[in-house]
């Protein structure tokens, strides 16, 4: 007989998703996010030129409401982002400005953002979101799985900042091949790690973010430890075999609680501390890979389809163009729009 025990996390949908004029409650902080900064006097230049705003800025993501109607807003996960710059940009409120340029993509499609602070002076909006996503991309071991990472060094786990190792097992067998391989498991306040001891890169950690169902099988090797993860990570089935098997039960039972107790107080990772002096705003970039993820708008299709366009970093592209030589590269490149050179797209305000 298998034991089952699943234990669910909430989904965390706010730093990977994009959401357009959702209820209010959406904007809600969830369990572990919380409000950095919040910016009252912001325009969205791209969607709602001339609108006045606020801007809050979360451990998770941005949201932008308007200040006429809360049901006018965004909500823009840390995970869609693919850039952020500053350059100047048309305002109907301020006039040619320097303006926070927030490129994403959202499943196949890229959005672009364009948040204009109303202060005149005040370099707040750049400097707080730059610092703060980039704390958000340099943290993803707490939220994303990973395997074969530089986790391990001389045979003990390399602790993430706020991680605390609550029980570390050695003689863990990992049933990923067909003779297994002899491990050492970790479980923290944060994630679980198993590495085997013959070779340190072979690993793999597993956040509890990203952790579907903790439960005991069978197996051919006999009673196993089965994690099995997110869709989102790769929906990855991992067996582990503990003896005796009143071991096993132990360890499966901590576990359970350890994702229990994650699941209500999450740890997003995300540190970050106000600087007593900005950054210069000059030729800042913050750039990070790509991400694809499912598109949940909460809107009718038709209403959808209009809110998003004004958001399109290309709206009038269906298809790629055609190739063409361009001389100035020495390359055969997509065709640019009219008016559009390869100096203007490499040129940072």
């Amino acid at each position: 007989m298998a034991i089952d025990g699943k234990e669910e996390a909430s989904a965390v949908w706010q730093d990977r998703e994009i959401r357009f004029d959702v209820h209010p409650s959406h904007l809600d902080m969830r369990s572990g996010e919380l409000e950095i900064d919040s910016i009252n006097a912001v325009e969205d230049t791209k969607g709602n030129n001339g609108e006045k705003g606020s801007l809050s800025i979360t451990n998770l993501r941005l949201i932008w409401r308007a200040q006429r109607s809360t049901r006018t807003n965004l909500s823009i996960g840390y995970n869609c982002v693919l850039s952020i710059n500053v350059k100047t940009a048309s305002s109907r409120l301020r006039g040619n400005t320097q303006a926070l340029y927030v490129m994403t993509k959202f499943s196949e499609t890229k959005f672009e953002f364009i948040f204009t602070n109303l202060v005149r002076g005040s370099p707040r909006l750049f400097t707080t979101v730059q610092a703060v996503f980039r704390a958000y991309d340099t943290s993803k071991l707490y939220r994303d799985l990973k395997l074969r990472a530089a986790i391990v060094k001389d045979k003990t786990l390399m602790l993430l900042p706020k991680e605390q190792v609550y029980n570390k097992i050695s003689g863990i067998w990992n049933l990923s091949s067909d003779q297994g391989n002899l491990g050492t498991f970790y479980a923290t306040n944060v994630r679980i790690v198993w590495h085997a001891n013959l070779a340190e890169n072979f690993n793999v950690s597993m956040p509890y973010l990203q952790i579907k169902m903790i439960r005991i099988r069978d197996s051919k090797f006999g009673p196993a430890l089965v994690v099995e993860t997110s869709r989102e990570s790769g929906g990855y089935i991992l067996g582990f075999r503990i003896d005796p098997a009143e071991r096993l039960n132990d360890v499966y039972k901590e576990l359970l609680s350890l994702h229990k107790v994650y699941s209500v107080t999450p740890i997003f990772g995300v540190d970050f501390t106000v600087e007593d002096r900005p950054e210069p705003l000059a030729a800042v970039t913050v750039g990070k890979s790509a991400d694809d993820v499912e598109i949940v708008s909460g809107l009718e299709e038709d209403e959808a389809t209009d809110t998003l366009s004004a958001y399109y970093a290309d709206s009038n592209k269906t298809s790629d163009r055609e190739p063409v030589y361009n001389s100035d590269l020495g390359l055969a490149v997509e065709k640019l729009r009219d008016g559009v050179t390869p100096k203007m797209l490499w040129s940072v305000i």
